[in-house]
């Protein structure tokens, strides 16, 4: 299985979670063919077009709140022939499914609730499920922190990755840096 290359993704101007952050946070989840999934705060898709790909005989739900990227979700379903996913339109944590139990939840982003959502996910996460959560802020990765205690997460661990990509310059190639990113991970 390859990962897909961010440049193969429909993206308009909805973040999305760049493909050397995607490896490393799918390979933290450690997804099987047959999880159900969750991402929540959806973007272009990009996270959890890959989830279905790993979880191929599973099921991935992701929901996102703004209109333009739940069509470019849809849009990028379409492209990579994405059977095994449901779109939720919806705000986190109101319009989060309930009654399903999830083998791994990924959280890209919060709207401002981060608290409410790590709940809902240790609640909806069965037992030995993984939790990923990706931020750009410190307080996010504190308040994060400081939630997965509190919810009796277990196997915590936090990965700063730095990327940095070539730029041509005349005949040079000179390295630029993108945002450093927080990678976290737990197991309940």
């Amino acid at each position: 299985m390859y990962h897909i290359k961010d440049k193969d993704f429909i993206r308009g101007k909805v973040p999305m979670t760049k493909e050397e952050i995607r490896a490393v946070s799918i390979a933290k989840m450690e997804i099987s063919d047959e999880d159900v999934c969750i991402d929540i705060g959806g973007g272009t898709g990009s996270v959890s077009i890959e989830m279905a790909r790993f979880a191929k005989n599973g099921h991935v739900y992701t929901i996102e709140q703004k209109e333009e990227a739940v069509d470019l979700i849809k849009q990028n379903m379409e492209k990579f022939e994405i059977k095994n996913m449901t779109v939720i339109s919806g705000k986190a944590p109101e319009d989060l499914p309930q009654g399903i139990i999830f083998d791994k939840v990924f959280i890209g982003g919060s709207g401002g609730n981060l608290s409410e959502i790590i709940n809902y996910s240790y609640e909806n996460l069965k037992e030995g499920g993984i939790i990923a959560l990706n931020f750009i802020v410190l307080e996010n990765t504190f308040e994060a922190l400081e939630c997965l205690k509190k919810s009796k997460f277990e196997d915590i661990d936090i990965s700063q990755i730095i990327v940095a990509k070539n730029r041509k310059v005349k005949d040079f190639n000179m390295m630029m840096s993108e945002n450093p990113i927080y990678v976290i991970s737990a197991r309940k």
